[in-house]
């Protein structure tokens, strides 16, 4: 006869138990996370943007370049609110354009210089243009992950802005931003460029200082420059003068400066100087400073300084011009409606693209001169 087997709990049947332990607290404080959602999501108002700017707020300065930068026609005339609220606060600092092919080492030249100029007490602002795509219209904005030790420095800010399509090596929106992050208290403002472009002297237009980094030994040095962008250097620094190649860059050093004497004399009265430096070993950034500073003493004294700010804020009066019209004649609904005609006309080519240009200025003008009537 079979035994009967006892009637067990299915639960006991196992010698493993496990102690329910303590319940963890959430990784994310709920209530900081909603604080935070609603910061992002809500403007502030205009008197809140300029405080904050002025008192330093970093969040509140990056909010604001945020509203600078977009295309929404609901936050053009806040952002430029907000630049003449600041714009009394700014034109203190010193504007540092920076540029040079890629590769060079502009990233690291920044963070070596920039920690530099922090150590020394100064607060630095980093404008850093990443190439927008022409296909999808997207920018990477790894800047600050290239300068991680500047990122982190409490004397410093480091905003990434996408080129959008901009020639000129350039965001659209630098010079207002740049002018934002003066008003914060940044008295050092450093502009990268996309990289060395046949169109890439924009940054010459807004800034006090043009510094252009070489690379020895990467081909003909005199060729490897558009000579306009060399007129424009008001130093030369050949990046990379370090271990194998610094016998390289010594000599291209002594190149560099017979090639400059070539050039017409500049109109600030300063003969552009070319020096040597390592972003990696820290080596030569000390004399970079002293080439800035020496330059702005000269300027300074000459009357330079001040009559380049009155000319580059002439220079942007005209752009902005030129941006407004060609905003309100794109935006205009009446030439987007003539716009799928002429494009019909350009496909099966019975107009030429000058007669079609022709045609729609023609059409937008007469509408312009109709509605004065």
């Amino acid at each position: 006869m079979e035994k009967q087997k006892p009637n067990i709990p299915e639960e006991k049947t196992s010698a493993l138990k496990v102690q329910e332990g303590i319940n963890q607290p959430p990784s994310i404080n709920a209530n900081a996370a909603k604080r935070i959602r609603h910061q992002r999501k809500a403007l502030f108002s205009l008197d809140e943007y300029v405080q904050g700017i002025i008192a330093g707020n970093r969040m509140i300065l990056s909010k604001a370049i945020t509203l600078v930068e977009s295309l929404l026609p609901a936050h053009h005339q806040m952002a430029q609110d907000i630049i003449e609220r600041c714009l009394p606060y700014a034109g203190k600092c010193v504007r540092i354009g920076i540029t040079g092919v890629p590769g060079v080492g502009k990233s690291t030249f920044i963070e070596a210089f920039g920690t530099y100029l922090t150590q020394k007490g100064h607060k630095v602002a980093v404008l850093a243009i990443d190439p927008s795509s022409q296909r999808t219209k997207g920018s990477i904005l790894g800047d600050k992950t290239r300068m991680e030790d500047l990122a982190n420095d409490k004397n410093a800010f480091i905003r990434p802005s996408p080129s959008a399509g901009s020639l000129g090596g350039v965001a659209q929106k630098t010079r207002e931003t740049s002018i934002l992050c003066e008003a914060a208290g940044f008295d050092v403002v450093i502009i990268e460029t996309v990289g060395v472009g046949q169109s890439e002297t924009a940054v010459h237009s807004m800034v006090d200082f043009f510094l252009l980094l070489m690379l020895a030994g990467a081909g003909d040095e005199l060729q490897g420059i558009k000579r306009g962008i060399m007129e424009m250097a008001d130093a030369l620094v050949i990046n990379k003068a370090d271990g194998d190649n610094y016998k390289k860059a010594t000599a291209a050093k002594a190149g560099y400066q017979s090639a400059l004497h070539l050039f017409p004399p500049a109109e600030s009265g300063w003969n552009p100087k070319v020096g040597l430096c390592s972003s990696v070993e820290k080596k030569g950034i000390d004399t970079v400073w002293e080439m800035i500073s020496e330059y702005l003493e000269k300027v300074h004294e000459n009357g330079y300084f001040d009559h380049k700010r009155a000319t580059q804020s002439r220079q942007i009066m005209f752009e902005s011009i030129d941006q407004e019209l060609k905003s309100a004649f794109y935006n205009d609904s009446f030439i987007k409606k003539e716009m799928d005609f002429i494009d019909k006309n350009l496909l099966d080519e019975s107009l030429s693209s000058y007669q079609a240009a022709a045609k729609l200025l023609e059409i937008y003008f007469n509408k312009c001169k109709a509605a004065k009537k």
